[in-house]
Order: structure tokens, then C-alpha cells, then sequence
């Protein structure tokens, strides 16, 4: 199994053909390997390294929506397993991109990993208005809120997101992670933000401390 998920992983980083990845993917699900270990082992750590050639300049923007375009095939493959995996938590996770910013792969990523961990996630897509975010919560009571950017020009708006929590005095009431290569730990203190994540793994695991404290 190890090998098959060490294949997958090689592939999605050498940018390889994206139907012998499918069929890693699909043998996987045959020998009922977990779908965490799919996601985890395989396509996340796969991603992660096509991420970190992203940032050193290695890969472009091209390859980035190859590999985005690529997951978003895989996910879609994935729904059915992930309607079948007996939910721990029961939670719901409103998640997005913020305004100004259109880029959603880690954004897929943590989607994938919190619904193997048994959340609902509330996709709402990429560039945001602040109001969505707002209207959103209202809407479904959510408790937790994930919002994304990966260019430090929209990050900010990750603070006007919070500050119209603030305004219909929902915020005490939900907790704010961010995530994406322009967030820091000190710019989520900054903005009030309840924690960073620097990657989905990560931010999975903090939602789950979340929900059982």
C-alpha cells in the first residue's frame, strides 16, 4: 500500500498523467485503503511538494492550475467514499478564499482531509465578498470558520472578514482559522484570527481540538 501511496504522491509532483494517477487512486479505494491515508499520504504530501516548487520559483502558474484542476477530478471521485465514512464530529466548516484572491488549491486540500476527519464543509468558493462569510454563518450556525489567501495583497481582507463578524456581533461565536502561504502566526494575533495553519493537515487538527474541548 505504501508503494502505490508513494507512486501517487511522485506522480502528482513530476506532474504525471493525470488518468495513471486516477488509477492509483481508484486501486487504493479497492484494497479499502483509509481515505486519510489517500488524501494524507498520497495527494497532500504530493501537493505539498508541488506547493514548495510553486514558492521556489521551479514550478508556474500553469502547473499549479494542472495539478488544482487535477484534484478537483480526484475530490469528485472521492465524494462518494467520503458520504460513506462514518462521521466523528458532526460539525460544520464554512470555508473560502477571500476577496481578491482566486487561487484554491490548499483551500481543496484542508476540504478533502476535514471531510475524511468527519466534518461538513461548506465550500463557498474563491474571491469572497466579506458578506458571504457573514451571511453564511447566520444561515447555518456554524461554529467554525476557514479562510484562505495565498497572495500577501489579500490578506487583509482576511481582517475585514473578521471585522464585519464583529459588526453583526457574531464573533464570539465562531472560531477563525486561517490558512495559505501569505499567513503567519503573528498576522493571525494581528487580526484576531483564532489560529493559523500552515498546512490542511495542520488546520484539520486544530479544527478537531476545537470540537472537543
Amino acid at each position: 500500500m505504501e508503494d502505490l501511496l508513494d507512486e501517487m504522491r511522485k506522480l502528482i509532483v513530476e506532474l504525471g498523467d493525470s488518468n495513471r494517477i486516477k488509477k492509483l487512486v481508484n486501486e487504493a479505494l479497492t484494497r479499502k485503503t483509509p481515505l486519510s491515508k489517500i488524501i494524507g499520504d498520497g495527494l497532500r504530501r504530493g501537493l505539498e511538494e508541488v506547493g514548495r516548487k510553486y514558492e521556489n520559483g521551479e514550478y508556474f502558474l500553469s502547473e499549479l492550475l494542472y495539478v488544482a484542476s487535477l484534484m478537483n477530478d480526484i475530490l469528485q471521485m472521492l465524494k462518494l467514499h467520503l458520504k460513506d465514512q462514518k462521521m466523528e464530529s458532526g460539525e460544520v466548516i464554512i470555508l473560502g478564499t477571500v476577496r481578491g484572491d482566486i487561487h484554491d488549491v490548499g483551500k481543496n486540500i484542508f476540504k478533502m482531509l476535514a471531510q475524511a476527519a468527519g466534518f461538513e464543509v461548506i465550500d463557498l468558493g474563491v474571491d469572497l465578498e466579506p458578506e458571504i462569510f457573514v451571511e453564511k454563518l447566520k444561515e447555518t450556525n456554524a461554529k467554525i470558520l476557514g479562510l484562505s489567501a495565498l497572495l500577501t495583497t489579500t490578506r487583509l481582507e482576511m481582517k475585514t472578514v473578521i471585522d464585519r463578524l464583529n459588526q453583526a456581533g457574531i464573533r464570539n461565536k465562531v472560531k477563525v482559522l486561517i490558512g495559505g502561504n501569505a499567513v503567519t502566526q503573528e498576522f493571525a494575533k494581528e487580526i484576531r484570527a483564532d489560529a493559523a495553519a500552515f498546512d490542511a493537515a495542520e488546520g484539520v487538527e486544530i479544527c478537531k481540538r476545537w470540537v472537543s474541548s
